[in-house]
């Protein structure tokens, strides 16, 4: 499993949000307090930001633990930014070792993380890889089921899906296929979509306006929601809403990938387009 977060609000160090929380994304690498499975997340992290005029985020990702890197605190300490997505891994067995394999994946404006796991992976998943089309599955940045559920999840996002209804409809495919753990999380930059399907997630709306969503608290203080299990969660600014994730919902519309059938039109494609 992993521990990951998403910040939406007032510009911010993004060490406020990834290194100073005492139960953070720091604490939750070496120390979780409600992690279900797993008890170390050492095996890479990653953090994605966006700068005030450019919808195409930035990332900073590592191989090893986030606690033995010594220039994460100076990066951190100097970039501000309004919208944040962090994450720390514990590799599932058979996927790849290295950077390139820890979240956030980007594409174009989007941020993604997966904390969980696809049992069985990748036998037991070719439903799911039989989503996307060739040139897209080639495209994968690493050889894991994360990569694999980002890549069926960027596939809806540029056929026009909204961020709730691309992870849901992604959860509900994946959850076909076996007993997946699929807390998924996306965002871009302005708003922010999480599922909760066999971890725990939570919610703090803060009176600034900010937004938390994250595996498990940072701190023991007030205003900490949790989301219920196979449901999905949406908020912005704005607001917040919580979707049941079941069966038969409207989101379970996902069909196979038919070389034979005309491909819904996706827009430009270029190199700064594609998974990471």
């Amino acid at each position: 499993m992993c521990r990951h977060f998403a910040y939406l609000g007032r510009p911010v160090a993004i060490r406020s949000v990834l290194l100073d929380p005492p139960f953070g994304l720091l604490r939750q690498s070496w120390a979780p307090r409600l992690q279900r499975h797993g008890t170390v997340n050492a095996d890479g992290y990653g953090v994605g930001w966006y700068a005030d005029g450019d919808e195409r985020p930035a990332r900073y990702r590592r191989e090893g633990p986030i606690w033995a890197d010594g220039d994460l605190a100076d990066l951190a300490r100097v970039v501000r930014s309004s919208a944040v997505l962090g994450a720390v891994r514990s590799a599932t067995a058979g996927c790849a070792a290295g950077a390139q394999a820890a979240a956030p994946f980007a594409a174009g404006r989007w941020l993604f993380s997966h904390n969980g796991v696809l049992p069985g992976w990748p036998r037991a998943f070719a439903p799911l890889a039989g989503l996307l089309p060739p040139d897209e599955l080639l495209e994968l940045e690493a050889r894991t089921d994360s990569a694999l559920l980002w890549a069926v999840v960027l596939n809806r996002l540029r056929s026009g899906a909204e961020l709730g209804d691309a992870l849901a409809e992604v959860c509900l495919a994946a959850a076909e296929s076996g007993d997946a753990r699929l807390n998924l999380l996306v965002t871009d930059g302005t708003s922010v979509a999480a599922t909760a399907w066999g971890d725990t997630l939570f919610l703090r709306r803060d009176p600034d306006g900010s937004v938390l969503v994250a595996s498990e608290p940072f701190d023991d203080g007030p205003g900490w929601s949790e989301v219920p299990d196979r449901t999905l969660l949406v908020a912005d600014a704005a607001g917040s809403s919580l979707t049941p994730l079941t069966p038969h919902s409207p989101h379970s519309s996902l069909t196979p990938h038919s070389p034979q059938s005309p491909q819904a039109a996706t827009g430009p494609r270029t190199r700064e387009d594609v998974p990471r």
